[in-house]
This record gives structure tokens, sequence and C-alpha cells, in this order.
């Protein structure tokens, strides 16, 4: 039987090879043990599940396996966005919730994620505490033979969220700005849910790829280069003022300026927090992840905010909001959460929230984006996933950390990061006021490759930097 390995936000793996039922009965069987140990299991656990292959049954077996464990259950009667199942825990007060789901694996790919009863990514101890029920390798019905059986209760998850997250922005400002928007939902669980609430306030919208379909044909449902295509030609063919992505389960956003260049979540995260600080004057601190932008270090300082650096994985910037009055958290995959809203990523309230910045500065989505590198410097960002040997993996990870690697290409490492991953800080030209350019090397913690990121100050400079790092993975 293949192991079964959290990542950073829960389980992911090959559909038919590790993704299996009795693998999805295994994980089952570790999250109604945590329950019935930690959580007050009479609060129930809400489940949800996205478009991919099998989803439907496979979070059926769940709700069957923690029901089995006498613990009540809540199931979608819908393919259902991850952050709706987030905010009904909270809402409901449920013992925690459950998402079958991959995200923005490619479409071979299923998963499951767990989340707190505080409606967000599991924090890493509880994560802890799943995999050491795990490890026993018992499932529900061997675990709670003598208990009676859970309701299993299917519901419409949609509404409540829908509400709640048009309350949070400002929709009449945004039709009144009179903008229009092409919406991408990428063929994943976030169909149809946007245009339900642009619809519902008559703001202006073209929608493409809202269908179903398990194969995501041509794409992997990951709101970034190249997959944005069709979404950079609806914005030009449609004279769109922006453009708007979310990831296979919503959780996660990616944006199209009005000329049809892509706007990566950095920026993204940039416009919402300059916005927040700004415009909105909202109290908290700022968290990022260790792989994103120094333009958001930037931002904090202007604005006399705390900010705070995480290991990658949402669950660390939810870890956070459960210490701490955090204004936003967001890591480099397109995932942001608010501390008053759910310590969770939304990639639909951030697609609203992005509307009611260009509402209420009055500017479409590459204006805004053109106006943060003028004041706090160009700020430029790649990433490339190289799918390679474990060994080639190891070595790479190994060499990086070696004191005696004091150069990538043309370049001396002025200093070396080691917290998740290995980043170099290099001594590149900033061109005046632009990014500190690095470079982090990272191996995946829920796919078979090494990642590579850089942030420098010109698209070239980005370009050069992510050759010379692959160059340097590669040579083994």
């Amino acid at each position: 039987m293949t192991q079964i390995k959290f990542g950073t936000d829960g389980w992911r793996g090959l559909i038919a090879d590790d993704f299996t039922f009795d693998n999805v009965r295994l994980v089952a069987g570790a999250i109604a043990g945590y329950i019935l140990k930690h959580e007050d299991p009479t609060h129930g656990v809400i489940i949800g599940y996205d478009t991919r292959f099998l989803s439907d049954r496979a979070a059926r077996a769940v709700a069957q396996g923690i029901a089995a464990a006498g613990i009540p259950v809540w199931l979608a009667n819908d393919y259902t966005p991850t952050p709706t199942v987030s905010y009904n825990v909270k809402k409901l007060g449920a013992a925690g919730g459950v998402m079958v789901t991959s995200s923005h694996n490619p479409w071979n790919w299923n998963g499951v994620k767990f989340k707190a009863k505080f409606g967000g990514s599991a924090t890493p101890a509880i994560m802890k505490l799943i995999e050491d029920e795990l490890g026993g390798g018992i499932a529900p019905n061997d675990r709670a033979a003598k208990t009676p059986a859970g309701t299993i209760e299917e519901v419409d998850l949609k509404p409540a969220y829908v509400e709640a997250v048009s309350e949070f922005a400002d929709l009449d400002l945004i039709r009144r700005a009179n903008f229009k928007f092409a919406i991408d939902s990428m063929y994943g669980s976030g169909h149809g849910v946007l245009p339900t609430i642009f619809d519902a306030h008559n703001i202006q919208y073209v929608a493409i790829r809202q269908e179903v379909n398990p194969l995501f044909p041509g794409i992997n449902p990951e709101p970034i280069l190249p997959h944005v295509a069709l979404l950079q030609k609806t914005v030009l063919s449609e004279k769109c003022h922006a453009g708007l992505a979310t990831d296979g389960d919503a959780d996660r956003i990616g944006a199209v300026a009005e000329d049809g260049s892509f706007v990566d979540s950095h920026k993204c995260m940039a416009v919402l927090l300059n916005w927040l600080l700004a415009y909105k004057k909202w109290p908290g601190d700022v968290v990022r992840a260790f792989n994103t932008s120094g333009m958001i270090d930037r931002i904090a300082a202007k604005y006399g905010r705390k900010l705070h650096e995480t290991s990658i994985g949402f669950k660390y910037i939810a870890d956070l909001m459960m210490e701490h009055d955090i204004l936003i958290g967001g890591e480099e995959s397109g995932g942001i959460g608010y501390g008053r809203f759910l310590p969770e990523r939304d990639g639909i309230l951030n697609s609203l929230l992005l509307a009611n910045v260009m509402a209420e500065e009055k500017k479409p989505l590459g204006q805004l984006v053109a106006d943060l590198q003028r004041e706090f410097g160009a700020h430029y960002y790649g990433r490339r996933d190289l799918h390679i040997s474990d060994e080639l993996k190891d070595s790479a990870v190994r060499r990086a950390a070696d004191p005696q690697t004091t150069r990538l290409g043309a370049y001396s490492i002025l200093r070396k990061e080691n917290r998740d991953g290995v980043k170099f800080f290099l001594d590149a030209p900033t061109h005046g006021n632009g990014a500190d350019p690095w470079v982090l090397f990272r191996a995946s913690g829920t796919e078979r490759m090494l990642r590579c990121y850089v942030e420098a100050a010109t698209p070239e400079l980005v370009e050069e930097i992510l050759e010379a790092g692959e160059s340097f993975v590669r040579q083994g």
C-alpha cells in the first residue's frame, strides 16, 4: 500500500495509484480519530468536493467513514469551493471540515484537505495529530464498531457563503464604477459563483470555462501562465478592465490586466494590501510566506505595520491568525486571507475585493499595478517547476545549502536563508529602488518536483536568474 503523506495543506496523490478509495477511507479514519479525541464530535463535520474525477464519490466515502465513527456529517449537494466549506464550518460551529480536492494540480491528481473548527487551514499542530492517527492505519469502522452511526445530511453550502462575501465587499460601488470583468473558473468548483454574485448586482462580466470538465482540457487549473492564456485573450477581445481567475477549488486567485498582461498573486496581494492600508485603514499586522515578494515588506513599512514571514503553506499563516491581529496574509500560489473574515485563502472573495479596489480608486487593474511599481520599485517574479529525480532534487538542495556554494551564474551570493528551502540573495543590479534580487530552491511538499522561485527588478533579470538556477539544479 502506498504511504500516505500530508503536505502543506493535506494529502494528495495520483488517482488510482495513490488516491484510492482504500486510502481515502484511511484518511477519513484518521480525521475521525482526531475529532473523537480532540474536538466535540457532536458538532459534526462538513464535507465538500471539487469537480475532479471521482471527487463526489470520494466525498461520499469520507462521509460514510466519518459517520461510521458516530460523528454527524453535512455533505455538500454540489461541487463546492474550498472557502465555502471553511465558512460553513465556522458559521455552524462544526468540529471540522473536509474538502476532497487536489486544488491546482493536474487532472490526474486528487486529495483531501482538512479544515479546523475555526474555519481555516488546520494548524501544523492539528495536522501532526491527524498524521499520528493515520500512523495506526485504522479505518473508521474498525475504530468505533460499537458506536451508533452518525447521520449524513446533504446540504447546499453556497447560499450562506455567497451572502457573507457579498457583504464583505462593496458590490454597489463596483456596479457604479461600470467596469467590465472577465471571469475564469478554470473548470473548477468556483463555476457559477462569481456570475451569480455579479448577476445579482448588475455588474458587467463575461465568463469562461464555467462548465465541469474533470480533464481540465489543455490546462492545469492553476491561475498562472500559461494556463490563463484564454483569459488574457478574452480580456482583450471583450474589452474588459480586468480578468479574474480562480483555481480548481477556488481558494486561489490570479488576474489579468486590461492590456492582457498577467498579474501574479504577489501583485494582487500588493494591490489589496495598499488599498486596505491607504483607504480602509483597518488595523492588524501583515503576513507573507517565505517565497513571496519583497514589495509586501515595503508597503507594510510605509504604513508602520509589523510584517511576519512564515514557512510555505497557508496553515502557517492561519496559525498566526489565531495568535495575532492579522490584517492580511498571503502566499506565492495565490492564497490570500483576512483575519476579520476567515483564516483561510479565498479566490472568490479576493476577486470581489480586487474589483472593489478598482472601483474605489477608479482605475483598471493594470494602472493600479503600475502605480505600485512606481512608488515601491519595480518587482518582477518568476517560477520554474523542475520535474527531476529524487537524487537530483536532493543533490540540488544539499549543494545550495553548502557554504562552499558562493556564486550563481554571473552573480555572487550575498547571503543565504534556509527557512523553507534555500534562498540566495544575489549581488545582481536593483535598477534604482527595484527589487532586491533573490532565488529560492525548494522541493515541493505535494508533487515530485523542485521549484525555483526568483524575484528581481526586470523581467529580463528574472529570466537570467531562472536559467542560472535551472542549470545549477541540473548539473548534479
